[in-house]
């Protein structure tokens, strides 16, 4: 049974709101609806596709087919597998070696349901996804598939077919995915995983076999013989990140509508009495409007930052353009395509001492 402080605040809705969020229920509802309608099509689709290829063919070209489509079927799995297990051996690896990074939790009695949720499982939506080949239900409404995980710029069409699966990346899921394609991974914490946020948590698909450390209690008691290394990351910390240092352990607030919490994780540290820092943005682009991240933007950019140790490079790659002052944007764009002309003005003097070489 949930205590006081447990249960989270629940706003007051005017009638007016209430209607628009009932609205968007039933919009949301109905999307879904249509993607599983697609996705049933297409698998009719294909269904009929297959049984059209094998119609006319005698007994021994049917048996190569299928040998076929089960060999490429089985080089898949095989490769999967290896991936996998890669994975596997570098989240374990990271344990030990990797840098500690954890989500604080303990705010859930500050957020909605709706709030945790949105932690959970949803940031706002991107025109531009990545998806691979396994959506094959919208091969008719986006470009050509691709097993290559690109970038696909959608029509407005696909946007409204796709949304329900990709309108929202998901926060902590999305964490440890990045997290596990990393050369170099972190060693991932949740801490006060408790009460509304550990159901909402459980939820998610396999969370039970991800390698993350889980700990219902909060940092402060789960680090206690290592307080002096802890490090809350926060925008209102006058103390600028200039490197990680990998025998401290980072701390990221789990918490959305920080502005409406404004520098609560600045005043929770300083209760605590544990070190703060901010991560160097204003020393490489400007930001324009609200200067918060949500809390996957900020650990990609830790883990970038680990592979890369270039902090220019992590921001830009990480940070949404919309949130970037247009002077800043345009500037790294120049960039990318000077870097890019020098190396193929390279190329070309390589291949011309190749060919005097050759002469």
């Amino acid at each position: 049974m949930r205590t006081a402080e447990e249960e989270p605040l629940q706003p007051l809705l005017s009638g007016r709101a209430q209607k628009k969020k009932q609205k968007f229920k039933a919009k949301k509802a109905q999307k879904k609806a249509l993607v599983k309608e697609q996705k049933k099509r297409e698998g009719e689709r294909k269904r009929k596709e297959w049984e059209g290829r094998v119609a006319g063919l005698s007994e021994e070209e049917r048996e190569k087919l299928i040998g076929l489509r089960n060999g490429s079927r089985k080089e898949r799995m095989a490769k999967k597998l290896e991936e996998r297990e890669s994975k596997v051996k570098r989240l374990n690896e990271s344990k030990t070696h990797g840098q500690n990074i954890v989500v604080d939790l303990e705010f859930a009695s500050l957020m909605t349901p709706s709030e945790i949720n949105s932690l959970v499982h949803q940031i706002p939506q991107r025109c531009t996804i990545k998806f691979r080949s396994c959506i094959g239900c919208f091969r008719n409404s986006l470009n050509p598939r691709t097993d290559q995980g690109e970038n696909v710029r959608l029509t407005s069409f696909a946007k409204f077919q796709i949304m329900i699966i990709a309108d929202d990346d998901m926060q902590i899921l999305n964490c440890y995915a990045m997290n596990g394609r990393c050369s170099s991974p972190g060693h991932l914490w949740l801490t006060g995983c408790h009460g509304e946020m550990e159901i909402q948590l459980q939820r998610l698909p396999g969370f039970n076999k991800w390698i993350i450390e889980r700990e219902n209690r909060p940092y402060i008691e789960a680090f206690q013989d290592r307080k002096k290394r802890l490090v809350y990351l926060t925008t209102d910390s006058e103390n600028i990140l200039e490197e990680l240092d990998p025998r401290k352990i980072y701390i990221v607030g789990g918490l959305v509508e920080r502005n409406r919490w404004k520098g609560i994780t600045m005043k929770k540290a300083k209760e605590q009495g544990i070190k703060t820092a901010k991560l160097p943005i204003g020393n490489y682009m400007k930001m324009s409007g609200s200067k918060v991240l949500t809390v996957n933007q900020v650990i990609e950019i830790l883990l970038k930052f680990l592979e890369t140790r270039d902090w220019k490079t992590s921001f830009f790659k990480v940070i949404p353009q919309r949130k970037r002052c247009e002077a800043d944007s345009e500037k790294n764009r120049g960039d990318s395509n000077r870097e890019d002309n020098e190396e193929a003005a390279d190329q070309v003097k390589r291949k011309k001492k190749r060919v005097e070489s050759a002469d």
